[in-house]
C-alpha cells in the first residue's frame, strides 16, 4: 500500500469535479483527483452552458476549446412545439409555437449587453474530455481515472481517504487537508453522514441516444423540440441535437420518449420504438444508449461536514428545467477555489471555508425550487394551452388538435389563449436573471445596507449592480488598444481587483498598501476619463452605482465583496477593514 500526501483531495471526475480540478490548479493549489470510471461520460447528458458558466470558462483559459466545438446560441436559441417530426396527415409536422430562449434571436442583444460572452450548446460527452485534457496538463500525474474512494475518515486535522486503482487493485492512502465531493453523492455523502433533503423520486424519465440522419425532416435552430402527438399521447416526446454537427446535419441525438411496454434490453425493440414515434418506419439509426432515470428535488442539509465540502449534484439535484445542473457544479467549483486556496496559503482562517455553505446553499435551493417550478409547469400548464389536459379523453385528442389549428375566429382565440400560456415558459427558457443575477447575501461580503434591485416575478430581467455579494457587472473598457471586459479584471490568479473611479486615486494608493500589510494580492485599476482604461461606452459609469471618487473591491471569483460609494478619509484603514472582514469569518 502506497502513501500520498496533498492538500486538497477531489473526489468524482465529472464536469464539476474536473472544473475544480482546473480552478486549483489556477490557484495554485496542489491536489488530486480520482474518479472510479475509466474514462469521461459517454453519455450526453447536460447539454447547456450558461453565461455565468462560460464567464468562469473565460477566466480560467477554457473559452477557447470549450467554444470552439459548441453551438452558439443562433444555432440553438429556440424553445419549439410541434405536432410530429414529419407526416403525410392534415395535423402532421405542424408548429404549434416557437419562442426564443438562452439568448438567441431577439434575445441577443440583451444576453450580449450583460457579459462578454454568450451561452453555449456542448453536451458533456464533449464538455468533459476537454476539462480533463486542461486537468491533466495543468496538474500532471494529478488526475486519476480508474481509481475509486474505498474509505474516508475525517481526523480532523485532515482527512484519510483509501483510494484503490480497479484495474490492479493497488490501495493507496491519500491524505489531504481538505476534501471535495463531487462524485453525484455516490460515495462520500454516506461516508461522513450527508443527508439529502427535499423530493428524491419525483417522476421517472427515459432517454434514448441515437444516431441518425434527420436532415431531410428536421428544422434548425432550437435546443429543444416538444412533441405533442395529436393521435396518441404516448407517441408525445422530446427531440435534442447532440451534435457534433449542429443544425440539420447533427449526427447524434437525445430523445426524451415513452418506453412503456417495450423490453429496454431489446435493442430492435428500442429501435422499432424510436422509428414509431418520430413516423420515420424505414429510418437508418445506431442506437447509443439507453438511460432511465430518477428526477430528484434534493438538496444537501449541509455543504461542508468538517473537512469534506459537497459540490455539484453531490450538494444539489434538481429537474433538467432551466439547465442549472452541471452550471450551479461548475459555479460550486468557482466559489469554491478561491477560498481554499486563500486558506491553504495562510490568508485566511479555516472559517473562510464556512462562507462557501452560506453562499451557495441558498443558491442551490433557490435553482432547485426554480427547477422544479419550471418542469411542474411544463408538464401541466404548456399541455392544457393546447386544449389536453386530464379532462380530456383519449378520443377527443385529435379533435383538440384540429380545433387548435382551425381556420376559424374560435381557432384564431384558442391560439392567441395558447400564445399567452406559453410565453410564461420564459421562466425556463428566458431566465436570465436566474442565470446571472443570483446573490450572496451573508458570507465573504461586507454588506453596505442597501437593498438588491427588484427581481422579475419569471426570472426574465437581469438588473447589473455592484451590490456587495452580485456578480460584477459587465462593461467594455479600454486601454492602449486593448479591449477587456471589467470581468476579465480579476484574472485567474487568486487575487482580488478593487476598481476605482476617475477620482479614486487614493484607493489604488491605498491597495497597493493593504496587500503588503495582509500579504493579500489585490491589483488597482481605475476607469473613467484620465484613468487607467477607458470606459468604451460609458456602461461602467452607468453600472458601478459609486461616484468618480468611490470603489469596488471584486473577489477572484467576479463577486463584489465590498464598495465605497465616495472618498474616504482613511482609504487605507477603510480598505484593510473590508478586506479582513471578507477574509476571516470569525471577525464579524
Amino acid at each position: 500500500m502506497g502513501a500520498l500526501e496533498v492538500p486538497v483531495l477531489i473526489v468524482g471526475g465529472g464536469g464539476t469535479g474536473l472544473s475544480a480540478s482546473v480552478l486549483l490548479s489556477d490557484h495554485q493549489v496542489g491536489h488530486l483527483l480520482v474518479e472510479k470510471r475509466a474514462d469521461t461520460s459517454n453519455l450526453p447528458k447536460a447539454h447547456y452552458l450558461n453565461q455565468r458558466t462560460m464567464e468562469v470558462f473565460r477566466q480560467h483559459g477554457l473559452l477557447t476549446d470549450v467554444s470552439g466545438p459548441a453551438a452558439p446560441p443562433e444555432k440553438f436559441g429556440k424553445v419549439r412545439w410541434k405536432t410530429t417530426l414529419t407526416g403525410r396527415q392534415p395535423l402532421d409536422a405542424k408548429v404549434i409555437y416557437e419562442m426564443d430562449g438562452f439568448g438567441g434571436g431577439a434575445l441577443h442583444e440583451t444576453y450580449a449587453a450583460a457579459a462578454p460572452v454568450m451561452p453555449v450548446k456542448l453536451p458533456q460527452v464533449r464538455l468533459e474530455p476537454i476539462l480533463r485534457r486542461h486537468a491533466e496538463e495543468r496538474n500532471p500525474g494529478g488526475v486519476l481515472f480508474g481509481h475509486e474512494l474505498t474509505s474516508l475518515t475525517d481526523t480532523g486535522d485532515n482527512v484519510v481517504a483509501e483510494i484503490r486503482n480497479i484495474e490492479t487493485g493497488e490501495l493507496t492512502t491519500v491524505t489531504a487537508k481538505y476534501l471535495v465531493a463531487a462524485d453525484g453523492g455516490q460515495t462520500v455523502g454516506a461516508s461522513v453522514g450527508v443527508e439529502m433533503q427535499g423530493l428524491p423520486a419525483l417522476f421517472d424519465a427515459t432517454t434514448v441516444y441515437f444516431a441518425a440522419d434527420l436532415s431531410e425532416h428536421w428544422t434548425d435552430g432550437s435546443i429543444i423540440t416538444w412533441y405533442l402527438n395529436p393521435y396518441r399521447a404516448d407517441h408525445s416526446s422530446a427531440l435534442i441535437e447532440m451534435g457534433p454537427t449542429w443544425g440539420r446535419h447533427s449526427e447524434e441525438w437525445g430523445m426524451h420518449i415513452s418506453l412503456a411496454g417495450v423490453d429496454r434490453d431489446d435493442e430492435q425493440a428500442v429501435i422499432a420504438r424510436v422509428r414509431e414515434v418520430l413516423g420515420l418506419p424505414e429510418l437508418e439509426l445506431s442506437l447509443l444508449a439507453v438511460t432511465s432515470w430518477t428526477v430528484e428535488a434534493v438538496l444537501a442539509e449541509h455543504y461542508r461536514y468538517g473537512r469534506v465540502l459537497l459540490a455539484g449534484d453531490a450538494a444539489h439535484r434538481q429537474p433538467p428545467a432551466v439547465g442549472l445542473g452541471l452550471n450551479s457544479g461548475v459555479q460550486d467549483a468557482h466559489n469554491l477555489a478561491w477560498k481554499l486556496a486563500a486558506v491553504l496559503e495562510g490568508k485566511a482562517p479555516d472559517s473562510l471555508l464556512d462562507t462557501y455553505e452560506a453562499e451557495r446553499r441558498p443558491v442551490g435551493q433557490f435553482n432547485l425550487g426554480w427547477a422544479m417550478s419550471a418542469a411542474s409547469h411544463h408538464q401541466v400548464v404548456i399541455d392544457a394551452a393546447v386544449g389536453l389536459g386530464a379532462h380530456v379523453p383519449p378520443q377527443r385528442r385529435t379533435q383538440m388538435f384540429f380545433g387548435y389549428f382551425a381556420p376559424s375566429p374560435a381557432g384564431a382565440a384558442q391560439r392567441a389563449r395558447a400564445a399567452e400560456i406559453f410565453a410564461t415558459h420564459r421562466a425556463e427558457c428566458q431566465a436570465h436573471d436566474v442565470e446571472i443575477g443570483f446573490a450572496y447575501e451573508t458570507g465573504a461580503v461586507v454588506p453596505d445596507g442597501s437593498r438588491p434591485p427588484a427581481r422579475a416575478p419569471l426570472g426574465d430581467v437581469y438588473r447589473p449592480t455592484t451590490r456587495p455579494g452580485h456578480r460584477l457587472p459587465h462593461a467594455w473598457i479600454e486601454r492602449d488598444g486593448e479591449r477587456l471586459s471589467t470581468t476579465d479584471l480579476a484574472g485567474s490568479g487568486g487575487g482580488f481587483v478593487l476598481i476605482a473611479g476617475p477620482d479614486g486615486a487614493s484607493w489604488a494608493e491605498a491597495a497597493t498598501h493593504v496587500s503588503e500589510k495582509l500579504s493579500v494580492p489585490i491589483a488597482a485599476v481605475r476607469i473613467g476619463p484620465g484613468a487607467d482604461y477607458a470606459d468604451v461606452d460609458g456602461v461602467w459609469e452607468a453600472v458601478r452605482e459609486v461616484t468618480g471618487d468611490g470603489a469596488v473591491l471584486v473577489r477572484p471569483d467576479n463577486h463584489v465583496a465590498w464598495r465605497s460609494s465616495g472618498g474616504s478619509d482613511d482609504p487605507a484603514g477603510t480598505l484593510s477593514n473590508a478586506v479582513s472582514l471578507v477574509l476571516d469569518n470569525e471577525s464579524r
